[in-house]
């Protein structure tokens, strides 16, 4: 029995081994054209010292999974691949197709993440903030669905639905994710426009990266989701370190390439903030009276 056994987990880590070495070889397409901007974004993925939202930071791994999943490729960032996939974006947006990542370049990629945010978009153009949703049109979260560490009770109910099919697929999913029933719990859902803007300006924090003078929050649509934290720091702490460490968890890159089945979009600065906007990937305000 434990020879067989064994027999199987050597064959199995043969497989692995060879899926990876496969993966690898596609990942290292056209060495000779695109070696020289694979091995600058090798680097530069880690040393770029840039100020990408205001504040210094070292590198681009914390929106490498949305740069991935905004290219269609897995391809470590340092591999021809990569660079290749990021020319033909950076091609396709009008820009030198060097395959080399740069602020310019990531300028682009969050205009396109915002643009899918319509409720940015209206404030973009200045559109009044809108009023919050009827609390009839409110569904109170569950105890197990909240984090501790910051307690919400009400979600739009729509929304709601969409963020318990979204648990549950992940859940089923992931085995980090069903080990640990902290993992996607809400600590900030529907948030009272007036309750809110008095702790803006209580806290002097309303600099529309911590804290928004018009939140998406006010319409029931946006949730902040634990996705992991630096042990010490809040779970929205919006450190350079901190975000980096939310960005490379398991909950975090399923949640960038899954999450737009349930309709919710993501937030570059903040890994634990989504916003939904239907399976359709248009905004759904309030639904109409019952």
């Amino acid at each position: 029995m434990i020879r067989r056994l064994l027999s199987c987990l050597a064959a199995g880590a043969l497989l692995m081994s060879a899926g990876a070495a496969v993966a690898q070889e596609r990942c290292d397409a056209d060495p000779v054209e695109w070696g020289g901007p694979a091995l600058a974004n090798g680097i530069s993925v880690y040393a770029m010292e840039w100020s990408p939202f205001g504040s210094s930071e070292w590198g681009w791994e914390t929106y490498l999974p949305l740069i991935q999943k905004e290219l269609g490729t897995d391809c470590a960032p340092g591999s021809p691949r990569f660079a290749r996939a990021l020319a033909e974006f950076q091609y396709g947006k009008g820009l030198p197709a060097t395959g080399w990542f740069d602020a310019a370049t990531f300028q682009v990629f969050r205009g396109v993440w915002q643009e899918r945010r319509p409720f940015i978009m209206s404030r973009v153009r200045q559109e009044p903030c809108p009023d919050p949703p009827p609390l009839y049109q409110l569904g109170y979260l569950v105890e197990s669905e909240e984090h501790a560490d910051r307690l919400t009770r009400l979600l739009r109910r729509d929304v709601l639905d969409a963020y318990r099919e979204l648990v549950a697929a992940a859940r089923a999913e992931v085995p980090e994710i069903a080990a640990n029933p902290e993992l996607l719990q809400i600590f900030s859902g529907f948030r009272d426009p007036e309750a809110d803007a008095a702790r803006c300006a209580q806290s002097g924090n309303c600099d529309g990266l911590r804290r928004a003078t018009c939140s998406a929050h006010r319409t029931g649509t946006a949730v902040d989701l634990y996705v992991g934290h630096i042990v010490g720091l809040g779970v929205d702490n919006t450190s350079p370190a901190s975000r980096q460490h939310m960005s490379k968890t398991a909950t975090y890159r399923w949640l960038v390439k899954n999450a737009g089945r349930f309709g919710f979009t993501p937030y570059a600065f903040e890994p634990w903030h989504w916003e939904w906007i239907s399976p359709t990937g248009g905004y759904v305000g309030p639904p109409p009276p019952e």
